[in-house]
């Protein structure tokens, strides 16, 4: 290599990564134009990321309302494919996954590799009941007459998560998997001092099977969006975990929820161990039972 050659190489920049949203399968920057400083977990800047906005999250509920109808349509069994299909992709994409969360969270080597098994293997887990959910929670009910009586689980709609504030990949899939996985779509505000992985997340989605508006990544404060969200007429049920610790904005977020009567999960007092292995209320927190009546012999 000649000397000059050698200059330009020691002199040249790192091509700075620019995070953009994930809303209905594109990569859109913010309405706004706002974005905002994102540091590792030693206070050093790694880039920027879009500030959503109000209008950012509506579009992202626009997105989500006109996925629904074709993903709550799919069968469950194909619906635990294409989340398998995420898994595939994130095994592939190991070595981004753990170096975002290393930044992120400053685990060691060892720590970024059992994060991203941990998230993957629950993809996983949630794949495999994508089809076996109604079986286990709905039922066929006896009644005094010559009818059927059958009770099935069915998806609830556009449900809002406020993401995890602290586990910023485990917790990020623990808390969408079993939303999707049982046929809602969903408007996800992702950790607002950790987003690095929410977005790598968001990339794995635009390349696995997942339609477009099924799963919308927002980067920015749960607590500028919750509000918005609590109180949007056309969101059906909203997870407040993102939340966790503020007493007093969960319980604002509770309230704006009460106009539509939306579905909440609440706030919990701390952070859960997303090591914990998840039980089925995770699942049925956002899953509607439908009672049907049909006379026997017809």
């Amino acid at each position: 290599m000649s000397r000059a050659s050698s200059r330009r190489a020691a002199e040249r920049q790192g091509v700075r990564k620019t995070y953009k949203l994930y809303v209905g399968g594109a990569f859109p920057r913010s309405e706004s134009g706002h974005s905002y400083e994102v540091v590792d977990h030693q206070g050093a800047f790694v880039a920027n990321a879009a500030l959503a906005s109000r209008k950012d999250a509506r579009d992202a509920v626009v997105a989500a309302r006109k996925a629904f109808g074709g993903w709550a349509g799919r069968t469950a069994y194909n619906r635990a494919q294409v989340l398998y299909r995420v898994a595939e992709v994130m095994e592939d994409r190991r070595p981004q996954f753990e170096a975002a969360v290393r930044q992120s969270e400053g685990l060691n080597a060892s720590g970024a590799t059992a994060a991203v098994d941990a998230a993957v293997d629950r993809l996983v887990w949630y794949a495999g009941w994508a089809d076996k959910l109604t079986q286990v929670v709905g039922n066929a009910n006896p009644v005094a007459g010559p009818f059927f009586n059958l009770s099935t689980p069915e998806p609830t709609g556009v449900v809002a998560v406020l993401a995890p504030q602290g586990s910023s990949l485990l917790g990020l899939v623990s808390v969408i998997a079993p939303v999707v996985v049982t046929g809602n779509t969903a408007v996800v505000v992702s950790s607002f001092a950790r987003p690095l992985p929410a977005v790598t997340l968001g990339e794995v989605l635009a390349t696995s099977d997942v339609p477009g508006g099924v799963v919308n990544l927002l980067t920015g404060d749960a607590a500028a969006l919750g509000p918005w969200l609590a109180s949007h007429m056309d969101v059906n049920a909203i997870d407040l975990t993102g939340v966790a610790g503020d007493a007093a904005l969960a319980t604002e977020l509770e309230v704006a929820s009460a106009d539509n009567l939306k579905r909440v999960r609440r706030a919990p007092a701390a952070e859960p161990d997303w090591t914990a292995s998840p039980g089925l209320d995770t699942m049925t927190d956002f899953v509607e039972i439908k009672t049907v009546w049909h006379p026997m012999g017809v």
